[in-house]
């Protein structure tokens, strides 16, 4: 399995990017997508994820007004589009993926980290004031 995560870089405050992660090795649309995202000297925290279908998504709540994760399973990808990007968003940022188990599910159970099986190596997102 692979996820390829890009589309980082270096942008004002203020600006935006959008974020993909290609998928392989993994039957794609069986899996719930995460976006985590680790800033220098901090813990590793979540960022967004989004369910299978691509019709349920949840946030973090300080994000949800500027991030937004959607999926398209004809191409294996995931996208994180950030918008009015601030300084303290500068981090690391790792798409995962997680195997759903169950017909039913509660995608806000997908927050925590230990829930993903894959992780993506990571694509570093700078935010200048």
């Amino acid at each position: 399995v692979q996820l390829q995560a890009s589309g980082g870089g270096l942008v004002q405050a203020g600006g935006s990017l959008r974020l993909s992660c290609a998928a392989s090795g993994l039957f794609f649309g069986s899996h719930i997508m995460g976006w985590f995202r680790q800033a220098p000297g901090k813990e590793r925290e979540f960022v967004a994820n989004i369910n299978t279908n691509g019709r349920n998504t949840y946030y973090a709540d300080s994000l949800k007004d500027r991030f937004t994760i959607s999926r398209d399973n004809t191409r294996n990808t995931v996208y994180l589009q950030m918008n009015s990007l601030k300084p303290e968003d500068t981090a690391d940022y790792y798409c995962a993926a997680a195997p759903r188990r169950s017909v039913y599910y509660d995608i806000s159970d997908y927050r925590e980290s230990g829930r993903y099986d894959y992780w993506g190596q990571g694509t570093l997102v700078t935010v200048s004031s």
